[in-house]
C-alpha cells in the first residue's frame, strides 16, 4: 500500500468530497476516484458511503482513517529518528503522562531535557490509565507515567519518586473544607463523582473499607477538567488526587485527603520487546538517572 494513497484517502475523507480532495492534492478527480476505489478493493471493504449527495465515511472507513493517520504519524517519526546527526540529538517523544504529582515533576524534566537536546521535540498525551496504556499498546506513544496500579508484567517499567495521595474535591467555602480529614462516613453523605477505572474504585473502598453500595454516585470521570465545573456548583465532590489540585492551583477548591490515608505510586512503563528511538531512549534514561536522585520540587 502506497503511502501516497494513504494521504489520498484521508484529504478525500477531511473534505467529504471527490472534487475538492482533488483540487487540493492537484490531481485530476477521476484519477483521485480510481486510487479511491482500487484502495477499496485492496482492503476488500468499502470505506465511503456514496448513497448521499456527500461522501460519509462508512464504520470501516472511520477505523481505516484512524489507523492511516497514525500509520502516517509514526512513518513520518520514524524518518526523523532515522537520521540522527552524529553530534546532535534529534527526534520526537512521545510522551504520556496521568494528570498528577508525577507530571509537574516529569515536565520540570521535560524542560531540562531540552535544554540539553534542543532538537528533540516531544509530543506530550494527558489521559487516565486506560487512554495512556491503549496509546503504549498501538506503539502511538513511547512512555507513559501512569497511577499505580499497573499491569506491570505487560510493560517495562521504572518507579518514579513522586507519591500521590487520594481525597475530595469540593468548592473552597464548603464547610467541610476546613476539615482535615474525611471519612468513609462523610463519603456516604455527599453527591458523588468517581474515577471512571473500577480498580482505582475498590483500592479506595479497600483502604477505607466502604460499602461502594451506600455511595451517592451522580458521575464518573477519566479526567476532571470539565467536572470542575460541576464541583464549583457546589452540589458535587470529586473522589480525585491531590495532584490535580496543585497543577491547577485554582483558588475555588480544596482537596480535604482521606483518613485513614490512601497514597498511590507512578511508573513510567514502556513495551517490552520494543526497540525504543535513539531520543525516547536517551530521555528515559535522562528520568532513571534523575529519579535515583530527589524527585524535583515546585522550587527546582
Amino acid at each position: 500500500m502506497d503511502t501516497r494513497v494513504l494521504k489520498y484517502f484521508l484529504t478525500v475523507a477531511h473534505t467529504n468530497n471527490i472534487t475538492k480532495a482533488a483540487e487540493q492534492l492537484h490531481i485530476t478527480q477521476p484519477t483521485l476516484s480510481r486510487q479511491i476505489m482500487d484502495l477499496e478493493h485492496e482492503l476488500d471493504v468499502p470505506l465511503f458511503d456514496r448513497s448521499q449527495r456527500r461522501l460519509q465515511l462508512t464504520k470501516a472507513g472511520v477505523l481505516f482513517q484512524q489507523r492511516a493517520t497514525t500509520m502516517l504519524q509514526l512513518l513520518d517519526q520514524t524518518k526523523d529518528d532515522l537520521h540522527q546527526h552524529e553530534k546532535e540529538l534529534v527526534g520526537t517523544v512521545n510522551l504520556g503522562c496521568a494528570v498528577s504529582a508525577a507530571s509537574i515533576a516529569l515536565m520540570k524534566l521535560v524542560d531540562r531535557f531540552q535544554a540539553t537536546h534542543p532538537a528533540v521535540r516531544f509530543n506530550i498525551f494527558d489521559g487516565d490509565g486506560d487512554i495512556l496504556r491503549r496509546q503504549i499498546d498501538e506503539g502511538t506513544a513511547d512512555l507513559a507515567c501512569l497511577l499505580e496500579p499497573v499491569e506491570a508484567a505487560k510493560y517495562n517499567y521504572l518507579v518514579m519518586p513522586q507519591k500521590e495521595h487520594w481525597g475530595v474535591i469540593m468548592r473552597a467555602d464548603d464547610p467541610l473544607a476546613k476539615r482535615e480529614h474525611i471519612t468513609k462516613e462523610d463519603l456516604y453523605k455527599l453527591p458523588l463523582i468517581l474515577p471512571r477505572r473500577n480498580i482505582i474504585r475498590d483500592e479506595v473502598s479497600d483502604v477505607l473499607q466502604l460499602d461502594q453500595t451506600k455511595l451517592n454516585i451522580m458521575a464518573s470521570n477519566n479526567l476532571l477538567n470539565n467536572a470542575l465545573e460541576l464541583i464549583r456548583t457546589g452540589h458535587y465532590y470529586a473522589v480525585a488526587i491531590k495532584g490535580v489540585t496543585d497543577i491547577l492551583k485554582d483558588p475555588d477548591v480544596r482537596f480535604i485527603p482521606f483518613s485513614p490515608a490512601k497514597e498511590t505510586g507512578h511508573v513510567m512503563v514502556w513495551r517490552k520487546n520494543n526497540v525504543l528511538a535513539p531520543a525516547a531512549e536517551k530521555f528515559l534514561q535522562y528520568v532513571v538517572d534523575e529519579s535515583n536522585k530527589k524527585a524535583p520540587t515546585e522550587e527546582d
